[in-house]
């Protein structure tokens, strides 16, 4: 029996960290990535500690196996988060960072607030959440 845990164990450990989703947190980084495998760019600005249409956006369709295994082959996904609470605090350099992509693609503030670029990194759109299907959101985004 004790035999069995660990490759168990194991498997549960790949399958867990296969089906999350890959944020990037850089935006350098996601945008080289996503010019390199020649995909959109999906900028979502959250507060991940306060904002409840952000949480239902990420419960409702980031975090769902449809949009996630859709996601990794046509999207890089870069998270723009802006958490209130202390325990939840970002490094200054990802505040700076945060703070600047806000300043140029969410000048209004808005949350949750999704911008669409293309390979090139130039906007080609923009939503925020919608109660919809993942699917549905998919076909949104890609309609931008």
């Amino acid at each position: 029996m004790k035999k069995l845990i660990a490759p168990i164990l194991l498997l549960f450990a790949v399958v867990s960290t296969l089906s999350a989703q890959d944020w990037k947190t850089n935006f350098s980084e996601a945008k080289a990535e996503a010019q390199k495998e020649n995909k959109k760019l999906i900028m979502v600005f959250q507060g991940s500690d306060w904002c409840a249409p952000c949480m239902k956006l990420n419960r409702e369709i980031w975090s769902s196996e449809d949009f996630q295994s859709y996601a990794k082959d046509h999207y890089v996904m870069l998270k723009v988060d802006f958490p209130r609470k202390k325990d939840n605090a970002l490094p200054d350099e990802q505040q700076i960072q945060n703070g600047k992509l806000a300043e140029t693609y969410n000048k209004k503030g808005f949350f949750p607030f999704v911008v669409v670029l293309d390979p090139k990194g130039q906007v080609i759109g923009e939503t925020g959440y919608k109660h919809i299907t993942p699917d549905e959101y998919i076909h949104l985004l890609n309609s931008l």
